[in-house]
């Protein structure tokens, strides 16, 4: 064999041994991407909040006092269900349960504003049994605001994200000749420019006997509490604790509030119920908020 015969056979061997090795070092790469690409997908998350004992009212409907309502066990399928879904559902994301509101027409009998928001039923599917304070009740939430417009003057719009709400029982309501068994908010926890703002009930007259404070009129808003930290729009947690005459709230375990005078103890007259969820505060065109729960769970 001759010289140059034999450098032609070895120059077509390498070539042959560089493709085999590009071709497996190229399947090897895209092996990798791939295994790359399948890494990066997210997991699904699923909120783990018990609706078994929740209705919700979303801001849609036939104008006030006609928002929709859905009780259990309707409210268990609410992640296909299409009424529901732009107001509430799951961030799978988060594994957290959303709720989106915005003004609308459709709003409840007692108030301007819409809402997205969970109430509490002892009895699902029954608003008839509620609770006192002598029964007492807690609360824990963990939530985080994800998403709220801006005013004119460039605040925040402000969001009740959490109540705990008065309800006459229908002795008391006959009784006053009252339309319906609205009784006004105790506890109100507004989330206010990146801030927790707390909100209860005080009577106007101390002396008032135990027929006339079941009256709306009968009662007024405090001056307001303001927790220290900012919470912004990160998740924190919120408690709150009701017993006989005496409630307690408080932020991420590390500041509390705590009502024990003279209205605590008159508020035992009434029945309650707790409320959580996007109870937005504005009218503004084009204005709106987000807001996840993680957790929230209740116990008597």
């Amino acid at each position: 064999m001759t010289s140059f015969l034999k450098y032609k056979l070895s120059v077509i061997v390498i070539i042959l041994v560089s493709v085999n090795v590009s071709c497996q070092t190229t399947r090897h790469g895209t092996d990798t991407k791939i295994k790359k690409e399948k890494s990066k997908k997210k997991k699904v998350k699923l909120s783990k909040i018990d609706l078994s004992y929740w209705k919700v009212t979303i801001p849609e409907g036939t104008g006030k006092g006609g928002a929709i309502s859905v009780e259990p066990p309707e409210i268990l399928n609410y992640a296909t269900n299409k009424t529901l879904k732009p107001y509430m559902y799951n961030d799978s994301t988060k594994g957290a349960l959303t709720f989106y509101a915005y003004p609308t027409s459709a709003t409840t009998a007692n108030t301007k504003y819409s809402r997205s928001e969970l109430r509490e039923q002892m009895v699902p599917g029954d608003d008839n049994t509620n609770w006192t304070f002598k029964q007492g009740g807690s609360l824990k939430a963990k939530l985080a605001v994800d998403e709220v417009s801006r005013d004119e003057n460039g605040k925040y719009h402000k969001i009740i994200i959490l109540q705990i709400h008065g309800r006459l029982t229908n002795e008391q309501r006959d009784l006053i000749g009252q339309k319906d068994n609205n009784a006004p908010p105790v506890l109100k926890i507004y989330w206010q420019n990146g801030k927790v703002r707390v909100k209860t009930k005080k009577l106007k007259y101390a002396g008032a006997n135990s027929i006339g404070i079941l009256h709306e009129e009968a009662w007024t808003d405090d001056e307001g509490f303001n927790f220290e930290e900012e919470v912004g729009f990160r998740k924190f947690q919120i408690e709150v604790k009701v017993s006989d005459g005496k409630m307690v709230v408080s932020l991420n375990k590390t500041e509390f509030a705590v009502y024990d005078d003279f209205n605590m103890k008159r508020w035992g007259i009434f029945e309650n119920y707790f409320k959580a969820g996007n109870y937005f505060q504005s009218r503004d065109e084009g204005s709106f908020a987000k807001v996840s729960f993680y957790e929230l769970e209740v116990n008597h």
